[in-house]
Formats: C-alpha cells, sequence, structure tokens
C-alpha cells in the first residue's frame, strides 16, 4: 500500500477525474488488485514470468507479460469497483502499476532493503508462504535464464519424480495436470 500511495500522486490524488473522497478507495483497489493480479499469473500459466521478474530485480518489467497482465486486472476493478470510467481507469493503471511493481522488485532485490524480498512477493502471490521460491529459481537459472525446461527440471526436483511434490514442482504439478 505504501508504494501504491508513493507512486499515485499524479494519477490519482492531482487527478481530476477522481474525486478526493475516493482517493483511498482508488489506492486500496490498486493494491488488492496489484496483488489478485500477481496470483493470477502465479496460478494461471505465467508463474514463469512472475519468476523472472521477481529475480530480475525491476528490470524489464514494463516489457514483461505479467506487468500488462497486472494493469488490466487493476482497470477491470477499478471500473467494477468503483464505477471509474474505462479511460481513466487506464490511465490510472497504466501510470501506476509498471513504477509499483518496479520499485517492487527492486525492494526484494536489495540486500540492504529487508522490507520485502522474492519469496515473500512468490509466496503472497502463490498463497505458499515459507516455500524458498528465490532457492528455487536459482537453481532452475543455473544457465541463466529462466524457460519451460528449467521449470520442469524443479519440478521433477521438487516432486522427487513423484505426483504432488511440494513447492514450484507440485504447483507445477498442478498447472499442469499431472
Amino acid at each position: 500500500m505504501n508504494l501504491v500511495q508513493q507512486q499515485s500522486g499524479q494519477a490519482v490524488v492531482q487527478n481530476p477525474a477522481i474525486p478526493n473522497e475516493k482517493n483511498n478507495d482508488v489506492m486500496q483497489t490498486i493494491t488488492e488488485s496489484i496483488m489478485g493480479g500477481l496470483g493470477q499469473q502465479a496460478q494461471g500459466g505465467g508463474l514463469g514470468n512472475l519468476l523472472g521478474m521477481v529475480t530480475g530485480g525491476g528490470q524489464g518489467v514494463q516489457d514483461n507479460p505479467v506487468t500488462g497482465s497486472v494493469q488490466q486486472h487493476v482497470e477491470q476493478s477499478l471500473m467494477q469497483k468503483l464505477g471509474i470510467s474505462p479511460a481513466v481507469a487506464m490511465s490510472v493503471a497504466g501510470a501506476v502499476v509498471p513504477m509499483v511493481l518496479s520499485k517492487l522488485m527492486n525492494k526484494a532485490s536489495d540486500p540492504n532493503d529487508n522490507s520485502v524480498d522474492g519469496n515473500s512477493i512468490l509466496g503472497a502471490a502463490t498463497g505458499n508462504q515459507g516455500v524458498d521460491w528465490m532457492g528455487m529459481a536459482g537453481s532452475a537459472m543455473a544457465d541463466g535464464k529462466l524457460d519451460m525446461n528449467d521449470l520442469m527440471r524443479v519440478m521433477g526436483n521438487q516432486g522427487g519424480g513423484q505426483q504432488g511434490g511440494g513447492g514450484l514442482g507440485g504447483m507445477l504439478g498442478g498447472l499442469f495436470g499431472k
């Protein structure tokens, strides 16, 4: 919520199309929708892109497909929950979401900032707290990139080659019907 408040000045607070009494509701909706959008990505086939974004430390957030999907989720929420017009919702989401995600990913990769880390972001997005997501991502990305072969290798390692493994492997097994 703090990141959303910090990045929402121009797009929300100083936006004449958003009544001042709705500013807090808009920022709360943006916050909830960002987390909801990340959750949809983690559970809907975008886990690789989300892992790549978290391990990339904010680099390429603008071009990452996760950002576009989360932005659309925020737009829909603003329109449906608060009755904001499509043009204003698109403008607000387009201004706030990429900045918030970039700052969030930079904080997660900053060793001097312990307010948020990659494991907590991925834990919140997947609903699986306490999993060493970054350790799994690091081992999956031994070749410097994250692709489906890496995800499948981690999936096999986590589940011991058996159905119902935990962590990333168990989640991927669920996504692919294994």
